[in-house]
């Protein structure tokens, strides 16, 4: 059985995404030409709790997207159908020439990023674009660099990073799983670690 440690809980998680909204601003020098977009389904409370920080902070709302990446994924099979349903769950604003801020949970790979930034470019022109994360647990695939990251968490591939947000989970809380210490014997035999 995999040890799970808390390493964020309620209140850190509270502090990364107050202290990126702060970051946002500062980067871009206000807030007028952003949009805030999401990817689904995590990245999409994140960007939302994010613009309230920033209505806060600037007295102004700042628009908020939601992007669906699974068509652009290049672990789809090709010519995979998807549901009425899985197609309506893009919503965005108009992103034609703006600063796109855009929110993940966890950054590992780079491909979900990769696969996100060539669903926006269907929409449109993007000024630029810009990476918040939650989580930035390494192992990057492709040549992809966060501009705001709530906690750096270096992890061997054989960890997992698990995000739960209160919308949907119940609870904010960010935990590592790591392999259990002690080895199948079984899988031992036959050259397999656990």
């Amino acid at each position: 059985m995999p040890v799970r440690r808390v390493i964020m809980d309620e209140s850190a998680i509270r502090r990364a995404l107050t202290r990126i909204a702060h970051e946002i601003v500062e980067r871009n020098k206000g807030i007028e030409g952003c949009v805030l977009v999401g990817i689904r389904t995590r990245g999409v409370y994140m960007a939302r709790r994010v613009a309230e920080w920033i209505r806060q902070i600037e007295g102004v709302p700042v628009p908020v997207g939601e992007l669906d990446i699974t068509d652009y994924r290049d672990d789809r099979p090709p010519g995979a159908a998807r549901s009425p349903a899985e197609a309506a769950l893009t919503a965005l604003p108009d992103i034609h020439d703006k600063n796109v801020i855009l929110f993940d949970d966890v950054l590992y790979t780079g491909r979900t990023i990769r696969a996100a930034m060539d669903a926006l470019m269907d929409f449109g022109r993007p000024k630029t674009i810009q990476l918040a994360v939650l989580v930035d647990r390494g192992h990057r695939e492709l040549p992809i660099r966060p501009d705001f990251v709530g906690k750096n968490t270096p992890t061997s591939r054989l960890e997992k990073i698990e995000v739960a947000l209160r919308e949907i989970d119940g609870e904010d809380r960010v935990t590592i799983l790591q392999p259990s210490p002690v080895r199948d014997r079984k899988a031992e035999e036959r050259g397999i670690s656990r």
